[in-house]
Formats: C-alpha cells, sequence, structure tokens
C-alpha cells in the first residue's frame, strides 16, 4: 500500500506505521557504510592495563621479532592495536603468536571520513599499546592529520601508551616528517641523489606535528636506510628544517635531528631518551652543521657539513645528550656530491 492510499482511506495507525518504515529505510540508505576496517584476534573485551611508555623506530623490511616483543611487554598485557591506512591483518597473527596479550587488533583507516568516525577514536583510547604499519606515509598524512584520529593518538601518548612504527609508520613518528606527498607509484623511493639534485623540488615535502612525542621533538626519522640509498635526503631534509631565514621551521625552533634506521634494524627509546639499536642493522644519528647556508630553489644542495654518529646493534645512544658507544664521522657536501671523513670515503 502506497502512503497516499494510506492517508485516502485514513487508516491513522497502519498509515503511522508504514510512514516510519519508510522514513527509517531512506534515513538508513542516505547513511553510508563506516569506511574503516576492524579484525580482532584473542579475546574480545578490553581488559584494564598499565602500560609504560616507550617508541620502537623500526627500519623496515623483515618485521624484527624483538622489537615487537619489546613493545608488547609495555602494553602490560592489554590490547595492541595497529593502524594502518591500506593493507589487511597480516601482523595480528603474528604479534598474537609472538606476544602474550589479552588482544590483537587491526584498524584500516583508508580515507578522513574514517579518521573521524567515533568508534576509530575509541577504539584507540582503549588501546594498550599502537602499531603504525608500513606503507604509504602520504596516507597517513592525508587521511589522518588533522582529525579525530590524530587527536585520539596524542592523547594516547600522553598518558603512557608504547607506540611504534616501520618503514611510513616510522616516518611519522617524529615531530618533522618526510610526507612522500610527490612520489609515484612507479617510482615510491625518493634516493638521495635525487633529493640533492633540487633540495626544494616537488618530491622533497615536509610536515610537522603529526604526533607529539616529548623524547622525539625537533627529529626527524627514516627507514629503509643504507639498502635505498638515503642518507643524501635525510641531509636536504635537515638542511631545509634548519634555514637560517626559517622557512621551513620558525627561526627560534631547536635545531633539527635526523635518525635514520637500516632494514632490519630498531632503535628502542625510552621516555627519558635512553635508546638502545637492535636487530641486523645500524642505526644513524644525524645532526646538520651550517647546512642550510647554501639552499637555493632549483638549484643542487652546494655545500653543508653534518656530523653522523653510527650505532651498531646492540649499541646505545641518548637522543637527550646525543651522545652514545657510537662510530662518528662526518659527512659534506661539495657541488651536489656527498664527501665522507670515513675510510674509503664510505657513507654508511
Amino acid at each position: 500500500m502506497k502512503y497516499s492510499e494510506c492517508m485516502h482511506r485514513q487508516r491513522s495507525l497502519l498509515c503511522f506505521s508504514l510512514f516510519v518504515g519508510l522514513l527509517s529505510a531512506n534515513l538508513s540508505q542516505a547513511q553510508p557504510s563506516p569506511t574503516y576496517r576492524y579484525i580482532r584476534a584473542g579475546n574480545a573485551i578490553n581488559i584494564a592495563a598499565t602500560p609504560q611508555p616507550g617508541y620502537a623506530l623500526m627500519g623496515g623490511g623483515t618485521d624484527l621479532d624483538e622489537a615487537f616483543q619489546w613493545l608488547c611487554a609495555r602494553a602490560g598485557g592489554g590490547d595492541l592495536l595497529v593502524l594502518r591506512a591500506t593493507g589487511d591483518d597480516d601482523y595480528n597473527a603474528y604479534i598474537a603468536k609472538l606476544c602474550h596479550l589479552n588482544s590483537v587488533a587491526t584498524l584500516i583507516i583508508p580515507d578522513r571520513a574514517a579518521a573521524a568516525d567515533p568508534f576509530v577514536e575509541q577504539t584507540i583510547a582503549h588501546a594498550a599499546a599502537i602499531f603504525i604499519a608500513g606503507g604509504d606515509q602520504a596516507n597517513y598524512i592525508n587521511f589522518w592529520q588533522g582529525t579525530p584520529l590524530q587527536s585520539a593518538l596524542n592523547s594516547a601518548i600522553q598518558r603512557g601508551v608504547p607506540i611504534g612504527g616501520t618503514s611510513a609508520g616510522i616516518a611519522v613518528l617524529g615531530e618533522y616528517a618526510y610526507t612522500a606527498q610527490g612520489d609515484k607509484p612507479d617510482d615510491p623511493n625518493l634516493d638521495g641523489k635525487t633529493a640533492i639534485a633540487d633540495p626544494f623540488g616537488p618530491r622533497v615535502t615536509l610536515s610537522h606535528n603529526f604526533l607529539e612525542i616529548p623524547i622525539l621533538k625537533a627529529i626527524i626519522t627514516d627507514s629503509h636506510f643504507a639498502k635505498r640509498d638515503r642518507m643524501g635526503r635525510l641531509l636536504v631534509f635537515l638542511a631545509r628544517l634548519n634555514e637560517p631565514d626559517g622557512e621551513s621551521v620558525p627561526p627560534t625552533a631547536p635545531k633539527v635531528r635526523g635518525i635514520g634506521v637500516e632494514q632490519g634494524a630498531a632503535v628502542l627509546v625510552e621516555p627519558d631518551g635512553k635508546a638502545t639499536v637492535v636487530g641486523q642493522g645500524s642505526a644513524y644519528f644525524v645532526e646538520a652543521q651550517n647546512a642550510g647556508r647554501a639552499l637555493a630553489k632549483g638549484k643542487p644542495l652546494a655545500s653543508g657539513d653534518f656530523t653522523v654518529q653510527k650505532v651498531a646493534p646492540k649499541r646505545s645512544f641518548n637522543l637527550k645528550t646525543w651522545t652514545g658507544d657510537s662510530i662518528g664521522y662526518n659527512l659534506s657536501i661539495e657541488a651536489g656530491t656527498i664527501h665522507s671523513t670515513q675510510p674509503g670515503g664510505a657513507i654508511y
């Protein structure tokens, strides 16, 4: 029966029921289904846990058991949440087998609408540990920055929830981030040579304040470091971020430093700045010395001086004092070419 026919026959109760049914159906059709995906392994109900803060900077490649176990141990047996913009729940089974936790869940947030969904915010609020997977950090910046998801992440950091990331996930842990906005699907790796050739090129895209981790203030991080020849691009990032004219950062901001992590390695950072390198690769702690004085748009980075401290596995470093059990050497850029004081001119 149509609503008009119902009214014509003055069957008021039947009319009202029919009207409510039609209205509910229209509202249901008007509201699209959430675009996030949530896949959970383990217990269905969260438990109250007491997490310990800490930050796992993973360099990408094969997942490192030791780094995940360190992150899990800080969750207090609670619920670990994997965040990503694309992909699937591959981490659930891996982490659940590796760690003793109440649950492991993956939350896939592929757009800004999903990042604004109350369920996403509530799920992050109940996490006892958070891991940001690899992928494309441009998605994290485009989809998550300036949304309730970003606010929920920073609230988690403030209450002491440990957080880690690998590849694209490590890229957004520092105060400053390379956003990969100009990368192309057929060429996703901005290598050092390309970055040095034009420090202001369309592929050298930087942002800041996505996450607010106190010990990672004034730091930019990078992964797959030696494998994908990324030292040069980190030097360019530091030159840009430490420009004397303050174009990229305010003139009064602290000096920005860089951390590059090799594939198969991780830097495990305590809130007080004490860090340990684990895995099968090294980490590089890089500082610029008058690096921005020769920056010009459209021209190669003509000069610049940098100090590097290379830290091997099982060695330590302190982010507060910027000293550690390291091999120190200097890098300089002259006419777009990197020169090293290491034997044989090695950059890594």
